[in-house]
């Protein structure tokens, strides 16, 4: 019977057999040959200090990756959908906690065979470089939201990025969708649920926004949203700018 260590000494070789059969070309390539996992809604995919043994790649749903404070607080630190890598970090241990907001399917990684791979590819090097870079971007972006706007201001810039994504895969799409509950929201922008509540029905109520159902809104007037975001640019088609968009970055 093996041991556990010689089990996860055989998966890790497994992992780099199958990511040079992939001849990966990108970071997400080395996950395409795992097999599919599933994690239900409130279920926690890890926990922040226990120990980095894989890296995840998010295939469908969205996950609240997040820090518990001294005092007991919850404090959401980003929020991570399909596409995007899990548990990315040059430390030994989770620097965070990962939690499913909806129905979650992901692959996993050895994190070894991660490295090794890696390590062995300058293009891969380069390409997890750039994502470290952007993970540090937008951590200083989400620092900037929380110290220097109001809360009307963090609600807008959060809304812009949902935007965002949304047209990059449709430019005209207008419609948000918003599965984590106004808790999640509060706790990401360091409002209260009852701010992130009125200032939501204020927008509405302004005809800047418009409710679809129980997890989605419609942006109607993306202009004045980025004007109210604290953003200001604009295109002469009245949407936000490339350039405001940029603002509210892609991730979290």
């Amino acid at each position: 019977m093996l041991s556990a260590n010689s089990v996860e000494q055989a998966q890790a070789y497994n992992d780099v057999v199958v990511a040079f059969e992939a001849e990966p070309i990108c970071l997400q390539s080395l996950f395409l040959k795992q097999p599919l996992e599933q994690l239900g809604v409130g279920r926690t995919l890890f926990f922040e200090g226990d120990q980095a043994k894989h890296l995840f790649e998010l295939v469908e749903g969205v996950l609240r990756i997040f820090k518990i404070m001294a005092d007991g607080r919850r404090v959401i630190t980003g929020f991570l959908y399909p596409g995007d890598l899990v548990g990315v970090s040059l430390r030994n241990r989770y620097v965070y906690s990962a939690e499913a907001v909806t129905p979650v399917r992901l692959r996993r990684f050895s994190r070894k065979a991660f490295e090794d791979t890696v390590g062995s590819s300058p293009e891969l090097r380069l390409q997890l470089l750039a994502y470290l870079s952007d993970e540090m971007a937008a951590a200083q972006d989400q620092m900037v939201l929380l110290s220097c706007k109001n809360a009307e201001e963090r609600l807008c810039s959060f809304l812009l990025q949902r935007l965002q994504r949304k047209q990059e895969q449709d430019r005209s799409c207008s419609v948000v969708d918003l599965p984590m509950s106004r808790l999640d929201i509060a706790d990401y922008l360091g409002l209260t649920i009852e701010t992130v509540s009125r200032t939501m029905t204020k927008l509405t109520n302004k005809g800047i926004v418009s409710p679809v159902g129980r997890h989605s809104i419609r942006i109607l007037k993306a202009t004045m949203l980025s004007h109210l975001a604290g953003d200001g640019d604009e295109c002469d088609d009245g949407h936000p700018s490339v350039i405001s968009l940029d603002k509210a970055r892609r991730r979290h």
